[in-house]
C-alpha cells in the first residue's frame, strides 16, 4: 500500500511583509518581485525565534523563488540558528502571476461588472496575461505531488518528514484548497497573515489539518 509507513507534515509559512503589502490598493503590487520591509525581517526573525523554542526542527525546508520568500527563510533561519543552511528556490511555488494589473489601483479596475463577471467564473477567472487560481493550484499541487506525495524515493520506505514552505498568499489559499477541497467560494476568505504558520500531515489516511494562520509569534511587532 502506498503511504502505508510514510507521514510528513508540512509547515506552510508565508512571507513576512514585503514593500507592496505595505502599499495597500494595488492589484498585483508595484512590483514583480518586491523585497521584505524592515517590519518583515522582524517578523521572520520572530517566526524563527518561536521554532527554535519549540524545537522545532525541518528535514526539508523549500522557498518560493521570490526575494520576499527567500528573505524570509533566511531571516527565520538565522534567528533559528541555522544561518549557513541551504535551502531550494522553487519557481512552481511563486505567487499567482497577474502581470496586466500589476500597478494597477483596484479601486480603477472593479467594477461592478468586473466584480460580477469575477464570481461568475470563480476560481476559472484569470486575469489579464495571468493565472487563475485553479491554474495556480495545478502548478503548486503538482509541485508537492511530484517533490514529496509521489516521490517513490521517498513514499517507497518507512518515512517521517518535518518541512517547512515559504510561500504566498494567494498561492497559499490554492495549496488549502488543494488539501482541504472546501468551497471554491472561500478562497479569497482564508486569512493568511504575513510569517503565518499552517500546519498539514499527510499520511497513509490522507490529509489531515492541524492549525491555519497561527501567527501569535509576531503580535505587536
Amino acid at each position: 500500500m502506498i503511504h502505508k509507513d510514510f507521514r510528513c507534515e508540512i509547515y506552510y509559512i508565508r512571507h513576512g511583509e514585503s514593500e507592496s503589502n505595505a502599499m495597500p490598493g494595488y492589484i498585483a503590487g508595484l512590483s514583480h518581485d518586491s523585497s521584505l520591509t524592515e517590519r518583515g525581517v522582524r517578523q521572520a526573525a520572530a517566526l524563527g525565534a518561536r521554532l527554535g523554542a519549540e524545537g522545532v526542527v525541518f528535514d526539508r525546508i523549500y522557498s518560493s523563488s521570490m526575494v520576499r520568500c527567500v528573505q524570509t527563510t533566511e531571516s527565520m533561519l538565522a534567528a533559528m540558528g541555522q544561518g549557513d543552511r541551504a535551502f531550494p528556490r522553487v519557481d512552481a511555488i511563486i505567487e499567482q502571476q497577474m502581470p496586466g494589473w500589476r500597478g494597477v489601483r483596484a479601486a480603477d479596475v472593479m467594477t461592478a461588472e468586473t466584480v460580477s463577471y469575477m464570481l461568475g467564473k470563480g476560481s476559472h477567472f484569470v486575469p489579464p496575461e495571468g493565472e487563475s487560481f485553479r491554474m495556480v493550484e495545478r502548478r503548486v499541487g503538482g509541485w508537492l505531488e511530484a517533490e514529496v506525495l509521489y516521490n517513490d524515493s521517498l513514499v517507497g520506505s518507512p518515512l517521517d518528514l518535518t518541512m517547512a514552505v515559504v510561500g504566498h498568499g494567494a498561492a497559499g489559499r490554492c495549496l488549502f484548497h488543494y488539501v482541504m477541497g472546501f468551497d471554491e467560494r472561500f478562497l479569497t476568505r482564508v486569512d493568511i497573515a504575513n510569517c503565518s504558520i499552517s500546519r498539514f500531515v499527510f499520511d497513509r489516511e490522507g490529509w489531515h489539518v492541524v492549525c491555519l494562520n497561527d501567527s501569535s509569534h509576531i503580535m505587536g511587532i
